[in-house]
């Protein structure tokens, strides 16, 4: 399959208004991933990077076809600082195997870059990023897909879908669908693994899962 040609951001509609700040936003340039991550380490556009042990930039082949976006690292990967090496990362490896994609060959990033969290005792608790930090991160996450040129982009939870298209499109609302998006590429919403985590000992988390299967194995199906 043809790769996108890369379009520069004259080329891509930024309205605000339909998309998120990622996509609709300014956002860093860098001539390659590598240098962009470079410049990302001494990040300190939000207050973030003050508790964090590092910061987790996006990993993979810079010529993959699809990219997954998470919210932000956890504590395993803020400690390891490398994405998705968690206990949602290592569910999210098992289904997309299950699914028929090889993470090998996707590149997995974060719409925030750093770890927030609350302290309590030993432990270090996940705490939602607000609107304002996604806004600061989205200098990165929209650098990082510019560069990729990628055929899908998986948002993975609300977080990163509310970072690529804005408040218009819910996890709920249009969760399995492919939502097109400037520089021709499509947004595949779906479910944070760590909700499957979550609900475990309640529900159906069976069913649960076997739907994000099916989520994921659209983009098998996609990319062929």
């Amino acid at each position: 399959m043809t790769r996108n040609t890369r379009r520069s951001s004259t080329d891509m509609p930024r309205e605000s208004a339909k998309l998120g700040p990622a996509l609709a936003g300014e956002h860093a340039e860098a001539p390659t991933i590598a240098s962009l991550r470079r410049e990302a380490e001494g990040c300190e556009r939000c207050d973030l990077y003050k508790n964090a042990t590092q910061l987790v930039f996006g990993e993979g082949p810079t010529d993959a076809r699809v990219v997954l976006v998470g919210e932000q690292p956890g504590d395993r990967e803020d400690l390891a600082g490398r994405p998705f090496v968690g206990p949602a990362g290592r569910l999210l490896d098992e289904c997309m195997h299950e699914a028929g994609i090889d993470r090998s060959e996707c590149y997995l990033t974060n719409a925030v870059k750093h770890f927030k969290f609350e302290p309590r005792g030993k432990r270090r608790l996940h705490s939602r990023p607000n609107a304002g930090e996604v806004q600061a991160c989205a200098w990165w996450l929209g650098a990082e897909i510019d560069e990729l040129r990628p055929e899908i982009v998986v948002a993975l939870g609300a977080t990163a879908l509310m970072s690529l298209l804005g408040r218009g499109v819910g996890v709920t609302k249009n969760r399995g669908q492919f939502v097109p998006a400037p520089g021709g590429f499509s947004v595949l919403v779906t479910i944070h693994p760590s909700y499957l985590l979550s609900i475990r000992g309640r529900g159906d988390p069976e069913a649960e899962r076997a739907r994000f299967v099916d989520d994921l194995a659209k983009v098998a199906v996609r990319i062929g």
